[in-house]
């Protein structure tokens, strides 16, 4: 069962981990490139401010952004910014978020979110809580995936691979890290493959930071996922 106080709790300490840390680059340093091609450290702030806002609209039954063109263009504006105002506007725009999550509201109404995507109200923290950690890494400031708290990355697998289950393009596939199993892909009408591997080495190859060599396969070679 989701726990949206929870989430909430462990969004705040995320951003704070990702503001500290952010906190000891200069202005240059936010210019150079991130883990993300064709971004630098200033659009993942950007986004990662932009975001929140977004997922605040999500909240209040508003669109999450206005247009996939608005939301590209406003992340491209503030990419360029100093890093004291980039760090404000990440931490305000996340204080909003925590303020609007801990209003009174009915957490288990369905929302909008891009593209048609609808999920339960309950299930936006633990969305911003994957926007926060992931993005941290993305900078390719010392947090790698492997500092991800193991709670968070058990369920951004399972997160993962339900968004693949079912999909036609990815075989039947079935996922270990020893301790945990997850099934992904198309329905079972074939051997399923085996892809087994250490919990950041999953969640990597699932939200593409990884390129899977980490992990040891079975029964097939290891799908190519489409993007996310």
């Amino acid at each position: 069962m989701i726990d949206h106080g929870h989430d909430l709790a462990s969004v705040r300490d995320a951003t704070d981990r990702l503001l500290t840390a952010a906190a000891e680059l200069d202005n240059a340093a936010v210019a150079e490139p991130s883990r993300l091609p064709g971004w630098t450290r200033g659009h993942v702030l950007a986004h990662l401010a932009r975001n929140a806002d977004a997922l605040v609209n999500v909240l209040e039954g508003r669109p999450m952004y206005a247009s996939g063109e608005v939301r590209d263009a406003e992340i491209e504006r503030d990419a360029s910014r100093p890093l004291d105002v980039q760090l404000t506007d990440v931490r305000d725009s996340a204080a909003h978020f925590q303020e609007t999550g801990a209003a009174p509201a009915d957490w288990s109404r369905t929302v909008e979110l891009r593209n048609g995507v609808t999920d339960s109200a309950s299930r936006v923290p633990f969305r911003r809580w994957a926007e926060v950690e992931l993005h941290h890494v993305d900078l390719g400031i010392g947090y790698e995936l492997e500092d991800l708290p193991a709670e968070f990355a058990e369920r951004e697998i399972d997160f993962l691979a339900r968004r693949f289950s079912g999909h036609p393009d990815v075989p039947p596939t079935r996922l270990t890290d020893g301790t945990h199993a997850w099934r992904t892909g198309r329905e079972a009408t074939e051997p399923a493959v085996s892809v087994t591997g250490p919990a950041p080495e999953l969640l990597g190859w699932l939200a593409g930071r990884r390129d899977g060599s980490g992990l040891t396969v079975r029964d097939g070679s290891l799908p190519a996922l489409p993007p996310l």
